[in-house]
């Protein structure tokens, strides 16, 4: 028999194997969702003979080892959880027999991260251990932050004690794991209420990443962990460490350092808040502690300026520091108008009668020189000032300030003309601070937000003594302190952001812009309030339907906000009562939907995200939610204009399968169901 011959008689064999296999895998296959244990040991028999096979079809590895994962797939939907670890543990191994031809580490590990889902929704308690010891082993094949995270809430599932805990979670340090995934653990156990665990964590975080560069970011994230515990002597140790540091050689990265900075001002105007003013001034002296002597920037003259506001609260001992505090702004920005009016504020509390005019007057000259005004006159001047800089809040902001402080130095009684010429300078300043936040870095925010809070605050009081001797009917003062109380407690994450909502809804004939303002506003960085923008919104929603003549469009953009608010994002998010909460939604659009009057984009919008809603569900197999919500989104078709056609084609391409899902679960249908194209013209 010739070379050539024996080549083709060995590749007809091959042939003959690869399509036995194939047969065999089909068979395992045809009979893998059987319900009695006869039926499991069919496959289970098929599937020995394809292993077998193996060892002569080694290229075929990766293909029997991936059947052996849906079938454990399939039986996990199933709740057949015995079945499903069988199946999960023979893909694996399968895997393993040719490295060369396996499915891949990555493939390897999300089988072995199933394989400990199982065991955990099995029975946790008796398997516990495999769980642990199969996601570990998915985490040396191939590490991901779903793998970390699954270990973790493994531990926490069992409750394990912080020791143990801690001896588990140090296997991730010695697994290469990056500083940015270890501090995403340590807020995952914080969030879980394991807090013992979760600073022991932090300082071997710490610890191991003790030579980094990014060292600075575990520092200030241990210190805020620990500040909003309420461990504030242990936070301050803690910074002091860091100050420590920063002049032996061991300097934060900028990032770091702006954010340290960021959570000391936090704190310090809190204090300020509550006038615990010796403790404001600690945590201000903290921020100072890391700017270099001489040092010229503009965050340190109004650091120094805050300083001389403590200062300025603890009365006469301590005018001399708010003196040296007020020097050094005005080192650091001579040109601050700001900074003169805190100069003036110390000469009215020294009671220098002489001084304190001339300082008033040298303000104002040298504030309206910039402005190339020609003469000054309190507070008239000033607002006009103040009118004149759009384009520069902090300026606007600084003189209705001047121009409501010069009113109160009237020696005349406050009468209701002075009294509305406070409110308006009270509501204009607040405008003015939260415009400069807009426009500001993260660092600085917070002191706008906090000076937009005090001038809402004075001008809630100033606007109670007005409503006091009069009615004032068509006057929106309490619309728009409310908007811009709301717009500064949520960017400041203050919880008391809810109750300024409640008042909202309390208004009389509350608009619905004003609701939708409400709603853009919690979203808005930073601020991240989803309920209550959802609340906001459900309401607007409500007074549009409410309306004689319903405005469609703005009922369509709030159905939008809410079904794009509440959508699951991933799989990790899909929960039967987010689902339910959307449907309710969709069902409005469908109340109020038109034809002739609703935007052909807006539905193809709610008909799009529909539809791979339910694709989701499919990939879930969970058949009948797929098929439901595909049935929503072709309920969407017949309201379609110039796109209906388009759309009704590429249902109809995968109509047919909708019907079988039910019924025949997922089968050889794997893979054929799609998601909608969007239209070129869209």
């Amino acid at each position: 028999m010739s070379r050539v011959e024996e080549a083709d008689i060995n590749s007809s064999k091959g042939d003959v194997e690869k399509d036995l296999l194939r047969i065999l895998s089909c068979q395992a296959e045809s009979v893998s969702c059987g319900t009695c244990d006869v039926q499991h040991l069919q496959p289970v028999v098929y599937m020995q003979r394809c292993r077998e096979m193996l060892l002569r079809l080694p290229k075929e590895t990766a293909y029997v080892s991936l059947m052996c994962y849906n079938f454990g797939v399939d039986t996990y939907q199933l709740k057949k959880f015995e079945d499903s670890s069988f199946w999960l543990s023979q893909s694996y191994d399968i895997g393993k027999m040719n490295e060369k031809y396996s499915p891949g580490s990555e493939i390897q590990a999300k089988i072995l991260r199933l394989l400990a889902t199982v065991y955990l929704e099995w029975d946790w308690q008796r398997f516990q251990e495999k769980a642990l010891n199969a996601v570990s082993l998915a985490n040396e094949e191939s590490i991901s932050v779903s793998g970390l995270y699954l270990k973790i809430r493994i531990l926490l599932r069992g409750r394990a004690s912080p020791g143990e805990g801690l001896e588990r979670l140090n296997e991730m340090l010695q697994s290469d794991v990056s500083l940015e995934v270890c501090l995403s653990t340590v807020k995952l156990l914080m969030s879980e209420d394991r807090e013992v665990l979760g600073f022991e964590y932090m300082k071997c975080v710490c610890l191991h990443f003790e030579s980094s560069p990014d060292l600075g970011s575990a520092l200030v994230l241990h210190i805020e962990l620990l500040l909003h515990r309420g461990k504030e002597l242990l936070g301050k140790q803690k910074i002091e460490d860091i100050i420590t540091g920063h002049y032996t050689g061991k300097q934060l990265t900028p990032q770091a350092l702006s954010r340290l900075h960021v959570l000391l001002w936090d704190k310090a105007s809190r204090h300020f808040e509550t006038k615990n003013y010796s403790e404001s001034l600690q945590w201000y002296n903290y921020s100072l502690s890391f700017f270099k002597a001489g040092q010229i920037d503009p965050n340190l003259a109004k650091l120094q300026r805050n300083r001389a506001s403590c200062f300025l609260q603890l009365k006469q001992e301590s005018y001399c520091s708010a003196k040296e505090a007020v020097k050094e702004a005005e080192r650091c920005d001579p040109d601050s108008i700001f900074t003169q009016f805190t100069v003036y504020k110390i000469a009215v509390q020294e009671n220098n009668v002489e001084r304190a005019p001339k300082i008033l007057q040298h303000y104002f000259w040298s504030a309206c020189c910039m402005d190339k005004c020609v003469f000054v006159c309190v507070p008239a001047t000033a607002w006009n000032s103040a009118l004149q800089c759009e384009s520069s809040p902090d300026r606007m902001r600084d003189f209705f300030v001047l121009s409501y402080q010069a009113s109160l130095a009237q020696l005349c009684p406050p009468d209701r003309t002075i009294l509305m010429g406070q409110k308006t300078c009270l509501l204009m300043a607040a405008a003015a601070s939260l415009e400069l936040c807009r426009r500001s870095p993260p660092l600085t925010q917070t002191e706008e937000l906090t000076q937009a809070l005090e001038h809402i605050q004075i001008c809630w009081e100033v606007w109670k003594t007005l409503k006091a001797s009069g009615s004032f009917p068509l006057d929106p003062t309490d619309t728009l302190l409310l908007l811009y109380e709301f717009e500064a407690r949520a960017k400041l994450n203050d919880p008391k952001v809810e109750t300024v909502l409640e008042s909202v809804l309390e208004l009389e004939n509350v608009e619905t812009k004003v609701l939708e303002t409400i709603a853009a506003l919690a979203m808005e960085s930073p601020a991240h309030f989803p309920l209550l923008c959802k609340k906001a919104l459900r309401v607007a929603l409500s007074l549009h339907k409410k309306q004689p003549q319903t405005d469609l469009s703005r009922c369509s953009k709030c159905v939008h906000s809410l079904i794009k608010l509440s959508l699951p994002n991933g799989v990790s998010e899909v929960e039967a009562h987010v689902l339910e909460e959307v449907w309710d939604y969709y069902e409005e659009a469908l109340s109020i939907i038109t034809p002739d009057d609703f935007p052909e984009m807006e539905t193809l919008w709610l008909l799009t995200r529909a539809w791979n809603t339910g694709i989701l569900m499919y990939s879930l197999a969970q058949y009948p939610e797929a098929e439901r919500w595909c049935g929503l989104a072709m309920s969407f078709i017949r309201h379609l204009g110039s796109l209906r056609e388009s759309y009704e084609t590429q249902v109809q391409r995968n109509e047919p399968f909708l019907s079988r899902w039910a019924g025949e679960g997922e089968g050889s249908n794997r893979g054929v169901f799609v998601a909608l194209e969007r239209d070129s013209r869209t």
